[in-house]
């Protein structure tokens, strides 16, 4: 036996280790929270396959499910992103786990690194889950992937960014009634289910700069349309994700 062969190594693990750590971490509490699951998974779901199934929502001359799943995909971006991400990150910093966290070798902006990729994984599942059903219902999706991930991804940094900053300056308990609030008003309101030419065209123009009504429109001009790009809500997507990001750096408060 040769001399240090058991000598002690002590230091943190390499950085790229410790977010792949933590980030799997959060992606196995993601998942096994029945209540998370239920916003970000169940209900997207549901909408897909009742809308789909049932004519309550004048969609025009295309198939219901051409129409739906581009906004039930944005829908489900808004849910892993924004609302669930701020509901579980604000009652992470009201029970002192952030904190802990912080002062952890891992350095704070790791955590929320781990934490972006633990949203995305989230959301890979969701897309493939989502499109499965959509298939079995008959959808024809047209257009660019590569546009159509651009778009997912600006949609995803913007909702993180907004949930981020909810979950960093309100209570836990204010963020979780203020996020399911927002979720079900732009459900409604962001082009989701029901299309924006069905409101009032003084509201058209202000629900169109909403991040979801970007996102759920322009992933409609693309999947349902065969548009190339549009740049108009991806720049949407970016101001959205710019102001959220920036925010979130500047008011996040760790305890």
């Amino acid at each position: 036996m040769s001399a240090g062969t058991y000598t002690p190594r002590p230091g943190a693990a390499p950085l790229h280790r410790m977010i792949a750590a933590q980030a799997a971490l959060e992606t196995r509490m993601l998942l096994r929270n029945g209540e998370q699951l239920l916003l970000t998974v169940v209900i997207p779901a549901l909408l897909l396959v009742l809308f789909s199934a049932v004519d309550v929502v004048d969609t025009g001359a295309s198939e219901a499910v051409d129409f739906l799943t581009p906004g039930v995909l944005a829908l489900a971006v808004m849910s892993t992103a924004f609302t669930g991400q701020a509901i579980a990150t604000g009652f992470e910093r009201r029970y002192g786990v952030l904190k802990r966290l912080g002062a952890s070798p891992l350095p704070r902006w790791g955590l929320m690194t781990a934490k972006t990729l633990s949203v995305l994984v989230t959301e890979v599942l969701q897309v493939v889950l989502l499109t499965v059903i959509a298939f079995a219902l008959g959808w024809s999706p047209q257009g660019n992937p590569f546009s159509v991930l651009l778009l997912l991804v600006l949609g995803t940094v913007a909702f993180s960014g907004l949930g981020l900053l909810m979950a960093g300056t309100l209570k836990a308990e204010a963020t979780l009634a203020a996020a399911n609030l927002v979720f079900l008003l732009l459900l409604v309101g962001g082009g989701v289910v029901v299309p924006l030419d069905r409101f009032p065209e003084a509201a058209q123009s202000v629900l169109g700069l909403l991040p979801i009504s970007a996102l759920s429109d322009g992933l409609r001009d693309v999947l349902q349309h065969g548009a190339a790009m549009p740049w108009g809500d991806a720049a949407v997507l970016a101001v959205w994700a710019v102001l959220g990001l920036g925010a979130a750096a500047r008011f996040f408060r760790w305890e």
